[in-house]
């Protein structure tokens, strides 16, 4: 019997213009996934939050001129953009929230519309997300997606599945600030979600829902007491408050709820996220990319999610 469809989607804005044309080839070509299709969401919304100072900013032109050719090269099969459609946006809203919110991005600037736009219009029974400044290895015999569908299959209360978050260590640990259990399957079990690289499927993320909006702290001290519910009518009727990180909102779900986020433990496969951004790591990020795939790392960088950059250039 064949898995079930699985779709690639990843979303991009003017702060990715820079690299994605290093990245997202990549992140194609080491998944080693017969996709159903490969989609590149746009976010044609104004940045906004810390997303407006970040270095090399292209513009929309450059942006879908990337896309563009990331479709004729065979990369990616389609583009669209974020459907920011009023009534759109308050449908799918009411479903995921239960209010038809008018914030579209987080407080820093990140699309928490486009986070469950890409959920709502995937075709495919499942669904991988990658960030498009996110690195990954796999050995040509190994995939990290059929693993983590298989698990899913298997184990109903499994509602995400990432690979192995950094360079393998000798003893299988991994660095994380966030609690979790190992479970003899293969996989450490978390409440905490992460949003930069992960496998779902589609409809048994409808179990979430709606979850509670959650918001940042206001200038005004009295209005954090008010209830969640009428900080988000505050923000329908007057489009005022911040949304929080979508991965702290369906962090806060998966622990009010019997499912969990799994981390596969097979060494096999891996990810590494780059925090820097700087002038030095941008002139070595193609030579970095490189050696992840070639599956060179320095051995420090075992078990570490975030990219140490003194370790690597």
């Amino acid at each position: 019997m064949g898995l079930p469809s699985c779709s690639l989607w990843f979303f991009t804005a003017r702060t990715d213009v820079w690299f994605m044309m290093n990245t997202i080839p990549h992140l194609v070509k080491m998944s080693q996934f017969p996709f159903e299709e490969k989609v590149l969401a746009i976010d044609t919304a104004p940045l906004s939050g810390e997303k407006v100072n970040r270095p090399g900013l292209g513009t929309m032109e450059e942006l879908r001129a990337c896309g563009e050719k990331l479709v004729k090269d065979g990369i990616i099969d389609r583009l669209v953009d974020f459907n920011y459609d009023p009534s759109y946006r308050q449908r799918i809203y009411q479903k995921h929230f239960g209010s038809p919110l008018r914030s579209t991005h987080n407080y820093k600037g990140y699309p928490i519309f486009g986070s469950i736009f890409k959920i709502e219009e995937c075709r495919s029974d499942y669904m991988v997300h990658y960030d498009s400044d996110m690195m990954l290895y796999q050995e040509p015999d190994y995939s990290w997606i059929r693993e983590g569908i298989e698990l899913m299959e298997t184990h109903p209360e499994m509602m995400f599945v990432r690979p192995l978050s950094g360079p393998p260590r000798a003893d299988g640990t991994i660095d994380s600030p966030h609690p979790c259990t190992k479970n003899p399957d293969g996989f450490y079990q978390f409440k905490f979600f992460g949003s930069r690289a992960y496998l779902l499927n589609c409809r048994r993320y409808d179990r979430l829902l709606p979850m509670t909006p959650l918001w940042r702290s206001y200038k005004n001290t009295f209005l954090d007491y008010l209830p969640d519910g009428l900080k988000a009518w505050g923000n329908i009727l007057t489009g005022k408050g911040k949304l929080d990180s979508w991965e702290i909102m369906v962090s806060r779900s998966l622990e009010q709820s019997n499912y969990y986020r799994a981390t596969l433990t097979n060494a096999k496969g891996w990810t590494l996220h780059p925090n820097e951004r700087s002038t030095a790591f941008r002139q070595a990020w193609p030579t970095i990319i490189e050696k992840i795939e070639a599956g060179i790392y320095p051995p420090t960088q075992a078990g570490y999610y975030d990219l140490i950059p003194e370790l690597w250039y």
